[in-house]
């Protein structure tokens, strides 16, 4: 009886903590967020980036955890948590819906990439993110959405009150979700999470058959400077063929168009003034793919992560509180 007392005690005392409505619920997710900012958005996408290049280049690396599909999906969910907490409280039936018609458009256009090439042309997956349905990975919306999503706001505060211009907010949103890709493909591609047969080959040719050709002061700045001189070679960006962006136009514009009718731009607005953090899933992809793409010397997506950053810090998001807050006593 006392332990069976004990256990119910414990059970009530938990259930006591639990948030008792939507708006508390609300509340300690923003608590969670704002407490644990460094750990979020900076120590998780640089362990992230770690691991990532260690599965990549360390031989000694297990195979249980090179590229472990599920501690990708973690790491991502964790660092997804300051947008998820910035939007929760004005997700709305309609909000809702958006999102899901958005999960939806990712699942079917990355379907049809994967069995036809188009519209971001053809490519293979070298590593499982996760559990996957007909070659499709079944945590897709977890890396799509929030792509999509992080740009719109980004543009929101960046473009101020010409965001009220739909063919102005447009062209911004999809120039920069494109910005994005061209620092995240590239990486990708360098670390193998999926290939583009052809032109990754093509460009390796392209390189060795330079290399033999190269002499002398031509040699040494082709060594110094082979990422930033190669991002074209091979007939794509860093093994990333053309038609990959284009294809990010179109999923870019289908999102505006999606999220203009899901959300409250106001309220978005207004959200983004009182909530501090709910672009820090922008200052994690900048940290961990910037650093990936450093690694393996893809300069030019290097200052493209460089040149969103700034963006961030134009918008008051990539301030230096977030990384003294280890150091601030309570």
């Amino acid at each position: 009886m006392t332990d069976a007392a004990s256990r119910l005690g414990r059970l009530r005392g938990l259930a006591d903590r639990l948030p008792e409505s939507r708006r508390d619920a609300e509340a300690a997710l923003d608590d969670l967020v704002r407490d644990n900012r460094f750990t979020i958005a900076v120590v998780f996408p640089l362990v992230g980036a770690a691991m990532l290049l260690a599965s990549a280049t360390v031989p000694a690396v297990p195979d249980w955890l090179a590229f472990n599909g599920w501690l990708v999906l973690f790491g991502t969910a964790v660092m997804r948590l300051p947008l998820v907490a910035g939007v929760a409280p004005l997700t709305d039936r309609r909000a809702a819906a958006g999102v899901a018609l958005l999960s939806l458009y990712a699942y079917g256009i990355e379907y049809v990439g994967v069995h036809t090439g188009w519209p971001y042309g053809e490519f293979v997956y070298g590593v499982a993110l996760g559990p996957t349905v007909a070659g499709v990975p079944l945590g897709l919306p977890v890396f799509f959405v929030p792509l999509v999503v992080n740009a719109y706001l980004l543009c929101l505060l960046l473009l101020g009150g010409r965001a009220a211009h739909g063919p102005t907010r447009l062209a911004a949103v999809v120039g920069l979700v494109v910005l994005l890709d061209v620092v995240l493909d590239p990486a990708a591609v360098a670390l193998e999470f999926w290939t583009y047969p052809g032109v990754g080959a093509d460009a390796a040719a392209t390189e060795a058959a330079a290399g033999a050709g190269a002499a002398g002061a031509a040699g040494l700045v082709d060594r110094v400077f082979g990422g930033a001189l190669g991002a074209f070679s091979g007939g794509g960006f860093y093994g990333v063929p053309a038609s990959n962006f284009a294809g990010w136009v179109l999923s870019a514009t289908v999102s505006v168009g999606i999220l203009d009718r899901s959300f409250d731009r106001a309220a978005l607005t207004a959200r983004l003034a009182d909530c501090e953090f709910m672009l820090d899933d922008m200052v994690s992809f900048v940290l961990l793919w910037g650093a990936v793409n450093a690694v393996f010397a893809n300069w030019v997506a290097v200052a493209v992560a460089a040149g969103i950053g700034a963006g961030l810090v134009a918008a008051d998001r990539f301030d230096a509180a977030l990384f003294t807050q280890p150091f601030r006593r309570g």
